[in-house]
């Protein structure tokens, strides 16, 4: 009896192993999902990494479907390192209420290369909701280590990184609620919108413990 119960058992595994790597190979097929970003300085295009970074993307889909990022800042640059954004209203300047927290994926093995994009965070390393980063340069320091969290990248530029260029030269300094890295030309993110195909597979993001609400902060390598 013993013997036959392992048996079953094993078989049983062998069928869920099957699935999972059958349902892998399938999406791995599936083509990524891409967003339009239109600003008052152009648009670019991300491709969503849903296969390395599912519940992030998930997440960020979410408020585009919902149009939070519409009339939104692009409001932290910093030469050489990034520009930061989806988070501020643009006419209030104030933060918009976002859900709750996602799990924090920097593990994927998607690192902070010139060009990818990123969820911002505070301190806390699943503090990320709405904002979002793009990489002026690499950025190896946001990547993370064994003795730490890093920040998650989700996505690529595969268009218009001249208009991140463009941004990232902008005039900054300090204005209204923002002590500095602020554009003293508002950039603002019009709207957000999807243009490829939407994510293979529907995944809830894990909610995690809320936080105060909050700015997002990177820090400069």
């Amino acid at each position: 009896m013993l013997i036959k119960t392992r048996t079953r058992l094993a078989l049983l595994a062998g069928l869920a192993l099957g699935c999972l790597v059958w349902q892998a190979a399938v999406h791995a097929d599936e083509p990524l999902p891409q967003v339009r970003v239109t600003t008052n300085v152009g648009d670019f295009v991300i491709e969503l990494r849903s296969d390395r970074a599912p519940l992030t993307t998930q997440n960020f889909l979410r408020y585009v479907r919902e149009g939070f990022y519409s009339n939104t800042l692009v409001h932290r640059v910093v030469s050489n390192f990034v520009i930061q954004g989806g988070g501020h209203d643009a006419t209030t300047l104030k933060l918009k209420g976002t859900h709750d927290p996602v799990f924090n994926e920097s593990g994927n093995g998607l690192q902070n290369k010139r060009g990818t994009v990123g969820m911002a965070r505070s301190e806390g390393p699943h503090s990320s909701n709405s904002q979002f980063y793009v990489n002026l340069v690499d950025n190896p320091d946001l990547d993370p280590v064994p003795t730490r969290w890093g920040y998650t990248v989700f996505g690529r530029i595969v268009q218009g990184m001249d208009v991140i260029d463009r941004i990232g030269e902008t005039a900054t300094g300090p204005s209204g609620p923002f002590k500095s890295d602020a554009p003293l030309k508002p950039v603002i993110i019009q709207k957000v919108e999807i243009i490829g195909a939407t994510a293979a597979t529907a995944v809830t993001p894990t909610p995690v413990a809320p936080t105060p609400p909050q700015d997002n902060i990177l820090s400069p390598k």
